[in-house]
């Protein structure tokens, strides 16, 4: 079973205190309950480790209903890894995970990560049915030996922070509340490749971002944005969308303007923060009139951003 193998590969020196999901933005909610589990685990002389799927589950269980994606797992991993947890364990979710019952996977992570006590959310389930929810893993720790805590959900202005309402917020290009929730700007990154090069002709030269398919992103619109090259920030403007001003719509692309920025990003990384929604795209009667609408972006977003 590769589970075996990836939990294997671990080996704590000692006692550790788990915390097991997706958890898919790392949002304040997660880090609140991360930070409880590192106090947790240092008061208890326990390692503190994060169990998260490398994948979320629904792409296995519920092929049609798969949310796009907030966080790579590398991405994911860093995160929560700043938290202050001792170590980071990805695992597959894969047809033979989704058949364990809660038992038997609370077993494997005894047996593999010498697991002493579950740090987890009210609606927290494990387990084939998701019968492993937080009374039934709590009856189950009493008779195996581990202790179980449930950490209540994080509210901010009276929304229960959630990696669904960090997904509603973007669809509406909602940047602020999306900002809010997680604690951080929403970022996306990939490598530069190579497009149409409109922007240089405009005036504007933008770099295309090619990002995985299952990303989410937020509606399509301009943004204030911060670009990242390297250990540099440079203050940007970045369109999502379809273009419409050049045609009737095709593949969906995201173009980036770096302000006062000198050099060449072809084949380099380059990562976006997004801040504020500045406006929603529509069609320009030309390349003229785009240009005109692009220097009004850009003076808005440095003041944003200033």
């Amino acid at each position: 079973m590769q589970l075996v193998t990836e939990l294997s590969g671990f080996g704590p020196e000692r006692g550790t205190l788990l915390t097991v999901g997706v958890f898919d933005g790392v949002h304040l909610g997660h880090q609140h309950l991360v930070r409880l589990l590192t106090e947790r685990a240092s008061r208890d002389g326990l390692l503190g480790g994060v169990v998260t799927f490398k994948a979320n589950p629904k792409v296995v269980l519920s092929p049609k209903s798969r949310p796009a994606r907030l966080t790579t797992i590398e991405e994911r991993a860093r995160l929560l890894k700043s938290l202050g947890v001792d170590f980071v364990v990805p695992i597959t979710f894969d047809t033979e995970v989704a058949g364990l019952g809660a038992r038997e996977f609370i077993l494997l992570l005894q047996e593999h990560l010498r697991m002493r006590g579950l740090v987890i959310g009210p609606n927290f389930a494990l387990g084939r049915g998701r019968k492993g929810n937080a009374a039934a893993l709590q009856a189950l720790g009493r008779e195996l030996g581990f202790g179980v805590e449930v950490v209540e959900p994080l509210v901010r202005s009276g929304t229960v922070v959630s990696s669904t309402a960090i997904r509603e917020a973007l669809s509406r290009g909602d940047m602020r509340t999306t900002s809010d929730l997680l604690g951080r700007h929403f970022r996306l990154s990939g490598s530069v490749v190579g497009g149409t090069e409109r922007g240089r002709g405009l005036g504007f030269p933008t770099a295309n971002i090619q990002v995985d398919s299952e990303q989410a992103l937020p509606v399509d619109g301009v943004y204030a944005t911060l670009g990242h090259v390297g250990a540099s920030a440079y203050r940007s403007v970045t369109s999502i969308g379809v273009r419409p001003t050049f045609g009737k719509g095709g593949e969906r692309t995201i173009e980036a303007y770096l302000m006062d920025f000198a050099g060449e990003l072809y084949g380099q990384q380059l990562a976006i923060d997004l801040v504020e929604h500045l406006r929603g795209e529509r069609k320009f009667a030309g390349p003229a009139e785009l240009a005109a609408q692009i220097a009004r972006d850009v003076g808005r977003a440095r003041t944003i951003l200033a």
